[in-house]
């Protein structure tokens, strides 16, 4: 039931509903918004695609390749855990060599001139941190350590992938890419031969094989902690920018749904429609590299 659930959910689509803010309205806005202050921004796989991480629900994104894993499947299924990390053995060296883009900068620069409460990101590739922001909550977690269903010990992703290269020598330069980019969630697509061939490893500390990625997966809730710190930071915020993000996911859309019940204007920014676009106070439908660059120039920083 609970696999169904997420399953419903990895397949949201989302259409245009809301007619879309003049541009020029827009970005005085938006400028308006964050000369304020005190903005908290949420964002999506959206500013991530110019380092050249798909999202999710675009022409091409990552579930026009299939779906991405489920929590349920990682507890389990011992055949789609040992295929995930297949992939993601190999998705995970081209992850590392992914370099923030002039989105991560902006946010950089408006985080240093004061202007924002924090970012509150739905992406698991650290791009934010690697780009210099330090006021970051990322609230699906982080692809760089590995929880043990089993026992629940956590491991660094580093001590996990030097096991499976023990286990698999030579695979990576053995095996072939069958798509084009990195999934989101740190995968990418391989033959049936290939990941039928991966010796998975077992955890260093039960020896169980329940290994999955310290990120929230579908099916699976954001911890309890990690919610109340972004909501106390929504709480302190005098608004919310959506950047890259189609907010189809109840976790992220959330802080849309509390803002406007606080009564605190939402700006929604993405080139694609969302969940969240008919609560939005200003709805600005563009690239989101483009934009920043914009605000940055509105803002003269």
């Amino acid at each position: 039931m609970a696999h169904a659930s997420a399953v419903r959910s990895i397949e949201r689509v989302v259409h245009e509903t809301t007619t879309p803010t003049d541009p020029e309205l827009a970005i005085q806005r938006v400028v308006e918004q964050l000369r304020a202050g005190k903005v908290l921004v949420i964002t999506g796989a959206g500013v991530s695609t110019d380092s050249g991480i798909p999202d999710y629900r675009s022409a091409g994104g990552r579930l026009t390749k299939g779906r991405p894993m489920t929590y349920q499947e990682f507890a389990h299924s011992p055949t789609q855990v040992r295929r995930y990390w297949a992939r993601a053995f190999v998705g995970m060296q081209f992850m590392r060599a992914a370099a923030p883009n002039r989105t991560h900068f902006a946010l950089v620069e408006l985080e240093r001139a004061g202007l924002l409460t924090g970012i509150v990101t739905q992406n698991v590739d650290g791009l934010h941190a690697q780009a210099g922001s330090r006021k970051i909550i990322a609230l699906h977690g982080d692809m760089e350590e590995v929880v043990c269903l089993d026992c629940g010990a956590r491991h660094a992703r580093s001590l996990i992938d030097a096991l499976l290269t023990q286990a698999n020598p030579n695979y990576f330069d053995s095996v072939e890419v069958t798509g084009n980019m990195i999934n989101p969630d740190g995968d990418v697509e391989l033959r049936t031969e290939d990941v039928e061939r991966f010796r998975m490893i077992a955890c260093p500390t039960c020896g169980g094989q329940r290994l999955k990625p310290s990120v929230v997966y579908f099916g699976e809730n954001v911890p309890r902690g990690r919610q109340q710190a972004a909501h106390d930071w929504l709480e302190e915020s005098n608004s919310v920018l959506a950047l890259g993000t189609s907010l189809a996911v109840m976790s992220g859309y959330r802080f849309v749904i509390d803002a406007r019940k606080q009564g605190k204007p939402v700006s929604v920014v993405n080139g694609g429609p969302g969940r969240g676009d008919p609560k939005a106070t200003t709805l600005w439908r563009t690239g989101v590299a483009e934009a920043m660059d914009a605000i940055l120039d509105g803002l003269e920083l």
